[in-house]
């Protein structure tokens, strides 16, 4: 099924041309982020914050050898922006504690979901934890890891094209874009 090519408006900017992410870039992304992680840091367990972060933490943490965990931290309730800010909508992996653990997500901006997961991880008293995304948007919040930083909206494979009722249509997220 042929896709219209993607054009949106985000926050903070214009009009930007998508960076549309295959799933084989996604791959090497993850590489080269948990290269950067390994290369000082050795996390006991990685958290991906669900939903989308949990494919760049399940994938990172295969690649270091390590546990993973996920936990639900987000805006948006059924598929629709419901919230100003994130909300903890899960138990944190009490697992966690007396660990080191490294939280991933697939990007940050405002750094709003990172911070209030990192508060959320620290209450069950770990030895040490670490942040990371995919991406991250020039001049906003700084994870302590990152594998890319790009002002364009990202198209993630897995949210491109979606199962509906008709078989593979294009993301709510990105419809009549």
């Amino acid at each position: 099924m042929p896709v219209a090519p993607l054009q949106r408006t985000f926050p903070g900017g214009g009009a930007a041309q998508p960076f549309e992410l295959s799933w084989e870039l996604f791959g090497e992304l993850c590489r080269a982020l948990a290269v950067k992680v390994a290369h000082d840091y050795r996390p006991e367990l990685v958290i991906g914050v669900a939903t989308a972060g949990v494919l760049p933490a399940a994938t990172v943490a295969a690649m270091l050898g390590t546990d993973f965990e996920s936990m639900r931290v987000t805006r948006r309730e059924r598929g629709a922006l419901v919230h100003a800010y994130p909300r903890v909508l899960s138990p944190t992996p009490v697992s966690a504690r007396g660990r080191r653990v490294l939280i991933v997500d697939e990007i940050t901006t405002s750094g709003d979901t990172l911070r209030l997961a990192l508060a959320a991880v620290r209450e069950v008293g770990p030895a040490e934890v670490r942040t990371a995304t995919s991406f991250v948007r020039p001049r906003q919040y700084r994870p302590d890891y990152h594998a890319l930083e790009t002002e364009s909206l990202v198209v993630f494979p897995w949210d491109r094209q979606v199962v509906g009722p008709g078989g593979l249509e294009t993301g709510p997220m990105y419809a009549g874009a």
